[in-house]
C-alpha cells in the first residue's frame, strides 16, 4: 500500500467509528485522508463495538479508497489503546487501512511500539496536542513509519491553559516548531490542527491561510464543507504551477546546470520548490 496519496494529501476528514454508514461518505468528498476517529468521536461505552466493526466497514470499500484510510486509537494509558493498536495492526495486515493516527503523542516509546505492531507497510501519524509532545517533537518526528506530524490545536490550548483569540497567534511558535521538526526528519509537510466552527467560512479561510504561510501541507477537517475550499487553498495556484513548469524546463535545456530566469538564479532549492508544486498537482480535485 503506497503512502503517497497521504504524504501529499491536503484535507484530512474526521468520521466517527461508530457510524460506518458515514465512512463510505467521507472518502466521496474527495479528502486526500479520511480519519476514522476511535478517540473523541465515540462515547466510551461504543468503543468497543465500533472497534469492532471497522473490519466489516471497510472490507466494503475499494481497495483506492483504502490507500486513503487512517485510524485514530485511543491515547497509550487509557484502557481501550492497546485493543486499538491489536485491531489497527489486523487492519493494515488485510490491506484495510493505510495507517494510525496517535493522539496525544508524548513518547517515542509509544509510537515505537505501535510500528512495530502494524508492521513496515503501514504509516503513523503522531498529535502533538500538550507540552509534552511540543518537547519531544524531534523524537516524534524521527520515529519508525511516521509519515507526518498533526498538530492538536484545542487539545494543545486545554493543555496549557490557554484562551486563544481567533487569529491563535500565541501558537505561532508551536506550529513553527512542527515545520521545522517535519523538515530535519525529512517528513512531508505536517497536518495543521482544526477549525471548529465549520459553518464560519471566513474563519476556515484565514486559518488556512495561515497554515499555508506558515509552512503546513494539510489541515485537519471536521465536517466535509470543509473539504474543498481547504484543498484548493493548500494547493498551488495556477501562476506557480506555470512557474514551477518553466523552471523545470529551464533545468532540463541546461542539462542540469545553474541558470538564470526572470533575473533569478536557479539553483538545487529553487527546483525542489518547483517539483513540489508539481508533485501537488498531482492530487486530485475533490
Amino acid at each position: 500500500m503506497s503512502a503517497l496519496p497521504l504524504a501529499l494529501a491536503r484535507a484530512f476528514l474526521f468520521v466517527p467509528a461508530d457510524r460506518p454508514e458515514r465512512h463510505a461518505r467521507a472518502l466521496a468528498t474527495g479528502a486526500g485522508g479520511v480519519i476514522v476517529d476511535l478517540e473523541d468521536a465515540v462515547a466510551p461505552e461504543r468503543k468497543m463495538a465500533a472497534r469492532e466493526a471497522l473490519a466489516a466497514s471497510f472490507a466494503a470499500l475499494p481497495d483506492m479508497d483504502r490507500q486513503r484510510l487512517l485510524v485514530r486509537v485511543n491515547a497509550a494509558g487509557t484502557p481501550w489503546h492497546d485493543d486499538d493498536c491489536a485491531q489497527a495492526a489486523a487492519l493494515v495486515a488485510r490491506g484495510l487501512i493505510a495507517g494510525v493516527v496517535l493522539p496525544k503523542a508524548e513518547r517515542a516509546a509509544d509510537l515505537s511500539r505501535l510500528a512495530q505492531a502494524i508492521g513496515p507497510q503501514g504509516v503513523l501519524v503522531p498529535l502533538i496536542e500538550s507540552a509534552a509532545g511540543l518537547a519531544a517533537v524531534d523524537e516524534l518526528a524521527a520515529a519508525s513509519q511516521v509519515l507526518r506530524l498533526a498538530f492538536g490545536n484545542l487539545d494543545f490550548q486545554a493543555d496549557l491553559g490557554m484562551a486563544c483569540d481567533a487569529d491563535e497567534a500565541e501558537l505561532v511558535p508551536v506550529r513553527l516548531a512542527l515545520v521545522l521538526a517535519s523538515r530535519r526528519a525529512g517528513l512531508s509537510a505536517p497536518i495543521d490542527g482544526v477549525t471548529p466552527d465549520w459553518r464560519d467560512a471566513a474563519r476556515l479561510a484565514a486559518d488556512t491561510a495561515r497554515a499555508r504561510r506558515g509552512g503546513f501541507g494539510a489541515k485537519l477537517c471536521i465536517h466535509p464543507d470543509q473539504v474543498v475550499p481547504v484543498h484548493a487553498a493548500l494547493g498551488p495556484s495556477a501562476d506557480e504551477l506555470a512557474w514551477a513548469r518553466r523552471v523545470v524546463d529551464a533545468i532540463r535545456a541546461s542539462g542540469g546546470g545553474v541558470v538564470s530566469l526572470d533575473g533569478r538564479m536557479v539553483d538545487a532549492p529553487v527546483v525542489r520548490l518547483a517539483e513540489r508544486l508539481l508533485a501537488l498537482e498531482t492530487q486530485p480535485a475533490p
